[in-house]
Protein backbone atom coordinates (compact mmCIF):
# COMPACT_ATOMS: atom_id res chain seq x y z
CA UNK A 1 0.00 0.00 0.00
CA UNK A 2 2.81 2.42 0.90
CA UNK A 3 4.59 1.90 -2.43
CA UNK A 4 1.32 2.37 -4.34
CA UNK A 5 0.47 5.61 -2.47
CA UNK A 6 3.95 7.06 -2.97
CA UNK A 7 4.20 5.80 -6.57
CA UNK A 8 1.33 5.59 -9.08
CA UNK A 9 -1.21 7.20 -6.75
CA UNK A 10 1.05 10.20 -6.19
CA UNK A 11 1.24 10.90 -9.92
CA UNK A 12 -2.53 10.61 -10.26
CA UNK A 13 -3.09 12.93 -7.31
CA UNK A 14 -0.78 15.62 -8.68
CA UNK A 15 -2.37 15.32 -12.13
CA UNK A 16 -5.83 15.88 -10.63
CA UNK A 17 -4.55 18.66 -8.37
CA UNK A 18 -2.72 20.67 -11.04
CA UNK A 19 -5.10 19.84 -13.88
CA UNK A 20 -8.15 20.60 -11.76
CA UNK A 21 -6.81 23.99 -10.64
CA UNK A 22 -5.84 25.00 -14.18
CA UNK A 23 -9.20 23.88 -15.59
CA UNK A 24 -11.15 25.71 -12.90
CA UNK A 25 -9.09 28.85 -13.39
CA UNK A 26 -9.52 28.78 -17.17
CA UNK A 27 -13.28 28.24 -16.79
CA UNK A 28 -13.69 31.14 -14.35
CA UNK A 29 -11.60 33.50 -16.49
CA UNK A 30 -13.70 32.60 -19.53
CA UNK A 31 -16.91 33.06 -17.54
CA UNK A 32 -15.80 36.44 -16.21
CA UNK A 33 -14.91 37.65 -19.70
CA UNK A 34 -18.38 36.68 -20.84
CA UNK A 35 -20.43 38.02 -17.93
CA UNK A 36 -18.27 40.67 -16.24
CA UNK A 37 -16.66 42.53 -19.12
CA UNK A 38 -17.05 45.79 -17.21
CA UNK A 39 -14.17 44.73 -14.93
CA UNK A 40 -11.81 44.63 -17.88
CA UNK A 41 -12.82 48.12 -18.98
CA UNK A 42 -11.13 49.63 -15.93
CA UNK A 43 -8.53 46.96 -15.15
CA UNK A 44 -5.57 48.65 -13.46
CA UNK A 45 -2.63 46.39 -12.57
CA UNK A 46 -1.35 48.88 -9.99
CA UNK A 47 -4.59 48.74 -8.04
CA UNK A 48 -4.78 44.98 -8.55
CA UNK A 49 -1.30 44.38 -7.11
CA UNK A 50 -1.98 46.75 -4.22
CA UNK A 51 -5.16 44.88 -3.38
CA UNK A 52 -3.28 41.58 -3.32
CA UNK A 53 -0.27 42.96 -1.43
CA UNK A 54 -2.21 44.50 1.44
CA UNK A 55 -4.18 41.29 1.95
CA UNK A 56 -1.15 38.98 2.08
CA UNK A 57 0.79 40.91 4.72
CA UNK A 58 -0.21 40.57 8.39
CA UNK A 59 -2.74 43.22 9.41
CA UNK A 60 -2.33 44.98 6.09
CA UNK A 61 -6.05 45.56 5.64
CA UNK A 62 -8.53 47.40 7.84
CA UNK A 63 -10.62 44.23 8.22
CA UNK A 64 -7.64 42.33 9.64
CA UNK A 65 -6.70 45.17 11.99
CA UNK A 66 -10.22 45.06 13.40
CA UNK A 67 -9.74 41.36 14.32
CA UNK A 68 -6.00 41.07 15.11
CA UNK A 69 -6.13 37.69 16.89
CA UNK A 70 -8.19 36.11 14.12
CA UNK A 71 -5.85 37.59 11.48
CA UNK A 72 -2.80 36.25 13.33
CA UNK A 73 -4.27 32.74 13.50
CA UNK A 74 -5.20 32.79 9.81
CA UNK A 75 -1.69 33.86 8.79
CA UNK A 76 -0.10 31.32 11.12
CA UNK A 77 -2.20 28.53 9.65
CA UNK A 78 -1.47 29.50 6.05
CA UNK A 79 2.26 29.98 6.57
CA UNK A 80 2.59 26.57 8.22
CA UNK A 81 0.24 25.03 5.64
CA UNK A 82 2.67 25.99 2.89
CA UNK A 83 6.00 25.71 4.68
CA UNK A 84 5.68 22.26 6.25
CA UNK A 85 4.60 20.22 3.20
CA UNK A 86 7.08 21.97 0.90
CA UNK A 87 10.15 22.18 3.12
CA UNK A 88 9.91 19.21 5.48
CA UNK A 89 13.07 17.14 5.12
CA UNK A 90 11.18 13.83 4.80
CA UNK A 91 9.01 15.33 2.06
CA UNK A 92 12.06 16.58 0.20
CA UNK A 93 13.28 13.01 -0.05
CA UNK A 94 9.96 12.10 -1.68
CA UNK A 95 10.18 15.13 -4.01
CA UNK A 96 13.58 13.91 -5.13
CA UNK A 97 12.49 10.30 -5.60
CA UNK A 98 9.33 11.19 -7.51
CA UNK A 99 10.29 14.29 -9.48
CA UNK A 100 14.06 14.59 -9.18
CA UNK A 101 13.86 17.96 -7.41
CA UNK A 102 14.83 19.01 -3.92
CA UNK A 103 13.88 22.15 -2.00
CA UNK A 104 15.58 23.71 1.02
CA UNK A 105 14.69 21.76 4.16
CA UNK A 106 13.46 23.07 7.50
CA UNK A 107 15.09 21.73 10.66
CA UNK A 108 12.88 19.00 12.10
CA UNK A 109 12.33 20.99 15.30
CA UNK A 110 11.09 24.01 13.33
CA UNK A 111 8.78 21.87 11.19
CA UNK A 112 7.52 20.18 14.34
CA UNK A 113 6.78 23.53 15.97
CA UNK A 114 5.02 24.84 12.86
CA UNK A 115 2.88 21.69 12.75
CA UNK A 116 1.81 22.15 16.37
CA UNK A 117 1.11 25.84 15.69
CA UNK A 118 -0.97 24.97 12.63
CA UNK A 119 -3.05 22.46 14.58
CA UNK A 120 -3.56 25.04 17.34
CA UNK A 121 -4.61 27.70 14.83
CA UNK A 122 -6.97 25.24 13.14
CA UNK A 123 -8.62 24.37 16.45
CA UNK A 124 -8.98 28.08 17.20
CA UNK A 125 -10.72 28.68 13.85
CA UNK A 126 -12.94 25.64 14.38
CA UNK A 127 -14.02 26.80 17.83
CA UNK A 128 -14.55 30.33 16.51
CA UNK A 129 -16.97 29.02 13.89
CA UNK A 130 -18.92 27.29 16.65
CA UNK A 131 -19.04 30.01 19.32
CA UNK A 132 -19.38 33.16 17.19
CA UNK A 133 -23.05 33.39 16.06
CA UNK A 134 -22.28 35.62 13.06
CA UNK A 135 -19.77 33.04 11.82
CA UNK A 136 -21.73 29.93 12.80
CA UNK A 137 -24.77 30.99 10.78
CA UNK A 138 -22.61 31.14 7.62
CA UNK A 139 -20.87 27.81 8.28
CA UNK A 140 -22.12 24.60 6.73
CA UNK A 141 -21.34 21.03 7.75
CA UNK A 142 -19.04 20.83 4.72
CA UNK A 143 -17.07 23.86 5.99
CA UNK A 144 -16.38 22.04 9.26
CA UNK A 145 -15.48 18.91 7.32
CA UNK A 146 -13.01 20.78 5.09
CA UNK A 147 -11.28 22.33 8.08
CA UNK A 148 -10.93 18.95 9.78
CA UNK A 149 -9.66 17.37 6.55
CA UNK A 150 -7.10 20.18 6.28
CA UNK A 151 -5.80 19.44 9.77
CA UNK A 152 -5.83 15.66 9.42
CA UNK A 153 -2.58 15.26 7.39
CA UNK A 154 -0.74 17.34 9.98
CA UNK A 155 -2.20 15.52 12.98
CA UNK A 156 -1.36 12.12 11.51
CA UNK A 157 2.06 13.36 10.35
CA UNK A 158 2.85 14.57 13.86
CA UNK A 159 1.75 11.23 15.31
CA UNK A 160 3.84 9.31 12.78
CA UNK A 161 6.92 11.48 13.37
CA UNK A 162 6.76 11.00 17.14
CA UNK A 163 5.57 7.38 16.73
CA UNK A 164 2.43 7.96 18.75
CA UNK A 165 0.23 4.96 18.10
CA UNK A 166 0.92 2.36 15.44
CA UNK A 167 3.56 3.91 13.16
CA UNK A 168 2.71 2.08 9.86
CA UNK A 169 -0.98 2.92 10.30
CA UNK A 170 -0.30 6.56 11.10
CA UNK A 171 2.06 6.88 8.15
CA UNK A 172 -0.51 5.45 5.72
CA UNK A 173 -3.23 7.72 7.17
CA UNK A 174 -0.91 10.69 6.82
CA UNK A 175 -0.17 9.97 3.15
CA UNK A 176 -3.77 9.10 2.32
CA UNK A 177 -5.27 12.15 4.06
CA UNK A 178 -2.73 14.42 2.35
CA UNK A 179 -3.60 13.02 -1.06
CA UNK A 180 -7.35 13.33 -0.41
CA UNK A 181 -6.79 16.97 0.53
CA UNK A 182 -4.85 17.67 -2.69
CA UNK A 183 -7.62 16.10 -4.77
CA UNK A 184 -10.28 18.20 -3.01
CA UNK A 185 -8.49 21.53 -3.44
CA UNK A 186 -9.48 22.25 -7.07
CA UNK A 187 -13.15 21.42 -6.46
CA UNK A 188 -13.82 23.13 -3.12
CA UNK A 189 -13.31 26.42 -1.30
CA UNK A 190 -9.71 25.33 -0.74
CA UNK A 191 -9.12 26.38 -4.34
CA UNK A 192 -8.74 29.91 -2.94
CA UNK A 193 -5.03 29.08 -2.63
CA UNK A 194 -4.89 30.15 -6.30
CA UNK A 195 -8.19 31.95 -6.90
CA UNK A 196 -7.56 34.38 -4.03
CA UNK A 197 -5.10 36.36 -6.15
CA UNK A 198 -7.57 36.81 -8.99
CA UNK A 199 -10.43 37.71 -6.66
CA UNK A 200 -8.36 40.34 -4.85
CA UNK A 201 -7.12 41.75 -8.18
CA UNK A 202 -10.68 42.07 -9.51
CA UNK A 203 -11.76 43.82 -6.31
CA UNK A 204 -8.79 46.15 -6.72
CA UNK A 205 -9.89 46.88 -10.31
CA UNK A 206 -13.43 47.67 -9.18
CA UNK A 207 -12.62 49.70 -6.07
CA UNK A 208 -9.42 51.39 -7.27
CA UNK A 209 -9.56 51.46 -11.04
CA UNK A 210 -13.19 52.53 -11.12
CA UNK A 211 -13.97 54.23 -7.81
CA UNK A 212 -10.47 55.38 -6.81
CA UNK A 213 -11.02 53.89 -3.37
CA UNK A 214 -8.89 51.45 -1.39
CA UNK A 215 -10.04 47.85 -1.02
CA UNK A 216 -7.90 47.16 2.05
Amino acid sequence: MYHFLTGPALWIVFAVFIGGLMTRLAFLIGLSRERDRVFYNHADLTWGFKSIFYWIIPWGSDAMRRQPVFAFMVFLLHIALLAVPLFLNAHNLLWHEAFGISLPSLPDTVADGLTVALIGAGIFLLVRRIVRPEVRILTSTWDYTLLILTLLPFVTGLCAYHQWGDYPTMLLLHILSGQVLLILIPFTKLGHMLLFFFTRAFIGFEMGGRRKARSW
